[in-house]
């Protein structure tokens, strides 16, 4: 990251450049421009949790266990849910549960399944997590509520397109 802002906004140079020389660029500025962008956000969001001991993945999964009706579920829900490969699954549980922050309990009726359960001590830092990310708008910063949301929704046409979700 430098230092001091640029006189220009070097992604536009770029797209002219690239428009002058190969061909067509607005899809390569957008994909330049959403890389930088995530690179912001995830300084921004790093910032705001590290002080809780959290990466964003750890923090997503305490969110999605306080979300649950019972506080819990089975690790592979979670990785459903969280997008995610089983094995990084078991790394953000184990992770979590050396901090306290979650248990494994045995599924009641499935012998087969393991319960990831958010704990008293992962609901409070689940809690001061998020005071912390809200308080930087996750890092989008420059944008209404309303930009946002269409940020949200364009971004959700790729997601979908490549198979994230039906609806």
């Amino acid at each position: 990251m430098t230092s001091r802002p640029l006189p220009f906004d070097p992604i536009a140079r770029a797209a002219e450049l690239w428009e002058e020389r190969i061909g067509p660029s607005d899809a390569m500025a957008a994909v330049t421009s959403v890389m930088r962008v995530q690179q912001i956000i995830q300084s921004a969001v790093d910032g705001a949790l590290r002080p809780h001991g959290l990466t964003f993945a750890r923090y997503e999964a305490l969110v999605l266990l306080s979300f649950s009706k019972r506080g819990s579920l089975p690790m592979r829900v979670m990785g459903e849910r969280l997008q995610l490969h089983p094995t990084s699954v078991t790394n953000i549980v184990d992770r979590l549960e050396a901090d306290g922050l979650v248990k494994r309990t045995p599924h009641p009726t499935d012998r087969r399944t393991t319960l990831t359960e958010i704990t008293q001590a992962g609901r409070e830092r689940r809690e001061a997590a998020t005071t912390a990310v809200t308080g930087i708008d996750f890092g989008l910063r420059g944008l209404t509520p309303r930009q946002t949301r269409q940020l949200s929704d364009l971004l959700a046409k790729v997601r979908k397109s490549v198979g994230d979700f039906t609806d």
